[in-house]
């Protein structure tokens, strides 16, 4: 209830002055928000971050980014929202970094290629066989999230959380995934993707680069008869219903993030921010959980559909691997990151290892 006293304090004016009646009304507003009166969302309209991905719809992440949209709103009083673009309308990563950049879109869902065009550093994260089991990722992520974090910042982008696509695997028309085997086959690429680049050069295999959204089509005509990512994506991609084979072996772990630019998170109020931070950590955070347990459940899934894991490669075969990656890693000093930040990675893997297990288990 508001005393008598403040009534008369705020009694209207007398007709007849339009611009002083304004006035009055406004400062009325701004009096009684200072003591709590009147609601302070009014003071503004409400923000749409437009939001883009190639996720699918259908998919987890886009489940995930819909149930964190809902949240937003009703944490924000409707005063922040997402509006998404999925499966790839936006155009692809580096389509959708231009129109941010001209402030067509603010936000967006990207992989290790759009977070490589952002901070080159952050694709250490998808370095080749790197990654042994997902608990080294979440510790890498952990100990060095303040250098990831200021390198996106530094590029003009605000971390609001990874999101995990998971090991990445070949699947093929062909049963056999041994280096001779490979270098056969017509394997795509993603065009522009340095750290696919690198790995293919070391493998010896010259690959076919196209953009992710020409893939299936050219999947179709036979211009290419290899591709290579997570379970779930491949199965949400619709991939899998052109190979035939899968490699028992990952080549590397792909991370994502979602992003919004600085100035888009700038214009929103400090209250805001913190909100958006919260729920976005909520739920992506419970997005990696379900994409790991999905990535597995997936990869049984495509067996049962009539693809076949070929068999593992001997101990031999893996230990190529091992030295493979770490001259495809040495190759991108310079290029995404400095030697110093490398070692500082590998050096704190190996000591994890001692402490955690060696021998864990190799995806």
């Amino acid at each position: 209830m508001i005393s008598s006293k403040l009534k008369k304090t705020v009694t209207e004016p007398k007709r007849g002055n339009g611009w002083l009646q304004s006035l009055f009304q406004k400062e009325t507003i701004l009096f009684l928000s200072l003591i709590g009166l009147w609601p302070s969302s009014l003071w503004s309209s409400p923000v749409v971050i437009k939001f883009a991905t190639l996720a699918p719809e259908g998919s987890a992440w886009m489940n995930t980014m819909k149930d964190l949209n809902q949240e937003l709103k009703k944490e924000t009083q409707g005063q922040v929202s997402f509006k998404i673009y999925a499966g790839g309308v936006a155009g692809d990563e580096k389509d959708v970094l231009r129109k941010i950049r001209i402030g067509e879109i603010a936000s967006g869902g990207f992989t290790g290629l759009g977070l490589g065009e952002i901070a080159p550093k952050v694709r250490i994260l998808d370095s080749p066989w790197l990654f042994r089991n997902t608990s080294e990722v979440d510790f890498v992520r952990k100990k060095f999230h303040a250098k990831f974090k200021e390198a996106l910042l530094k590029g003009g982008f605000v971390l609001l959380g990874w999101s995990d696509l998971g090991f990445v695997h070949f699947f093929s028309r062909h049963p056999s995934f041994d280096l001779a085997s490979l270098k056969k086959d017509k394997i795509w690429i993603w065009e522009g993707d340095p750290i696919a680049e690198a790995a293919f050069k070391v493998l010896g295999i010259n690959p076919i680069p196209l953009s992710e959204l020409d893939v299936m089509s050219s999947l179709q005509t036979g211009m290419i008869d290899t591709v290579y990512g997570p379970p779930l994506a491949v199965t949400a991609l619709q991939w899998f219903t052109k190979t035939k084979y899968i490699d028992p072996v990952s080549l590397a772990y792909a991370s994502g993030a979602v992003l919004i630019s600085k100035k888009a998170f700038d214009r929103l109020s400090p209250s805001q921010q913190q909100i958006l931070k919260k729920v976005s950590l909520k739920y992506l955070t419970q997005l990696n959980a379900i994409a790991r347990k999905d990535n597995d459940e997936a990869l049984s899934a495509l067996q049962k559909q009539g693809l076949t894991m070929s068999p593992n490669p001997d101990s031999q075969t893996i230990n190529l691997y091992k030295i493979l990656g770490k001259q495809a890693r040495e190759a991108l000093i310079g290029k995404l990151y400095s030697k110093k930040f490398l070692d500082q990675v590998q050096n704190s893997l190996k000591t994890f290892r001692n402490h955690h297990g060696r021998y864990s288990r190799v995806h």
